[in-house]
Order: structure tokens, then sequence, then C-alpha cells
């Protein structure tokens, strides 16, 4: 029960990397608040049917609406102390074929939002002199990047310098910020990835895409919430404005053979 007593906030929990470790958190005992835009979030409520469990539909592109909801938090739990920015899009596309409106809504979701819900946040943990940040980075962007995937490439590359510049920032304030760098997880993203690469055949590109990692599968949202539950914990007090690669192996080989 490592997260006993902690109140964490996790965005885009609703469904994949944020449903899993949502139920991860709940395992270790965090009171756990979810915010999400999506249509699935009072099925996901009703699925996992704890009392230890909050759900605010929101958009995090939306400030004002994100200080209100860290207010109702507050008022409700009296305090914040893990903060996970889950919440993104990824919408492959050819960049000279990129309309304007499709890069901004990476920008406003995947950094904007981020920086929105975190800073209605922050200012809580400092009061406390306590808090845990966990943004979702990728590999996708500080590491690899495959044709189609520029605005989601910038977007997550921005985020690991947010991280680093947040976590000096809040250092002094007993508050870290980490981020997580998945490589492929088993995702409605990743499954919408495919459909857009292989509309008539999505598993092919699956399939594709785990022959290509050396653990020969894709990782699982429970053991991405397991990495976001240690940075989340006290296990992790000395680790902050580091990016954490969970990969199956992915980024290691040299050639295309797996193995080899």
């Amino acid at each position: 029960m490592k997260l006993d007593g902690k109140v964490a906030v996790v965005t885009g929990g609703a469904m994949g990397n944020g449903l899993g470790i949502v139920k991860v958190f709940l395992k270790y005992g965090a009171d756990v608040i979810i915010i999400d835009y999506s249509d699935k979030l009072q099925a996901t409520l009703q699925e996992l049917k704890s009392p230890k469990v909050l759900g605010y539909s929101g958009d995090i592109r939306d400030k004002n609406m994100m200080v209100a909801i860290t207010n109702d938090i507050i008022a409700k739990k009296g305090k914040i102390d893990i903060l996970v920015n889950n919440a993104g899009i990824a919408k492959l596309q050819p960049f000279i074929e990129m309309s304007d409106g499709l890069r901004d809504s990476h920008f406003d979701i995947n950094i904007k939002g981020t920086w929105n819900i975190t800073q209605a946040i922050v200012p809580h943990m400092i009061k406390n002199n306590y808090g845990r940040i966990v943004n979702l980075s990728s590999v996708t962007g500080p590491m690899v990047a495959d044709t189609g995937e520029v605005a989601y490439a910038t977007t997550k590359a921005a985020i690991l310098g947010f991280t680093k510049g947040l976590a000096m920032e809040l250092v002094k304030n007993n508050i870290t910020v980490n981020a997580i760098m998945p490589g492929y997880i088993m995702t409605p993203m990743v499954e919408g990835i495919a459909k857009d690469s292989n509309s008539s055949n999505p598993k092919s590109v699956v399939d594709g895409i785990a022959a290509g990692i050396p653990m020969g599968r894709l990782g699982t949202i429970e053991e991405l919430g397991e990495l976001a539950a240690f940075l989340a914990s006290e296990e992790a007090t000395y680790i902050t404005g580091q990016g954490i690669v969970i990969d199956g192996g992915s980024t290691l080989p040299e050639t295309k053979s797996v193995g080899v």
C-alpha cells in the first residue's frame, strides 16, 4: 500500500495508459481523481466501482475549467499529492499535408493542456511542501520517430523539456517531476494508429510492431501503471527531472533484425 493516504489526479484516465495507471494506483491504496474529456468516463467509473475514485468531465485545454476542478478536488479531499499528466492525442499525417487545425490540436492538448492542469495544481503542492508529478512523454520525439509523426513527436519532445525545467523549479519544494517514455503499449491510441496505417487489416500492423520489439510483444497498461506508481511513491524520492523509458527494448537494436 505504498500510495495509501495519497490523493492522485490522472488526466485521460478513462482508458488506455491512464486507466492502467488508475488501476495500479488504486491497488496501492491511493484515492484517484480522473479528469477526462472522453464519453467513456462514466463507463469507466462504473467498471471500477470504487469509493476511492472520483471523475470529472473536463477539457484540459480550458485553463479556467482546470482551476475550477482543482479547487473542487481540494475542497473535497483537502490536498493533491500526485499529478499524472497522461491525456494526449496522436494522429498520423505527413508533415506537408497536415492542417494547422490538426497541428494545433496536438499542441493544445499534449503541451498546453499539460501546462494548464499542472499550473492549476502546483500551487497547492507548494503550499503542502510535497508533490509527485509524472508526465507522459514518449520514445517518439526524444529518441525515435516514424513517418507521419511530426506533430506528435514535437509535442512529446516538448514534454520532456517541460519535465526537466519544472523539476528544477520545484525541487526546493519537495516536489519531484519525472517523465515516462513509453514505446508501444497496447492502447486504443495504438489501435487507432494501426487503423490509420492499414484500415483493412490493423492487426497486421500490430503484429509487425511486435515483431520489431526484442521482447516480441507490446507492453500492457498495467506495466506502465507500475512504473507510474513507483515514480509517485516514496521509493523514488531521489529521482527528479528524468525520462524513464519503458519499451520492451524497442529502441535497443542497431539493425532492423531483432536479436542479431
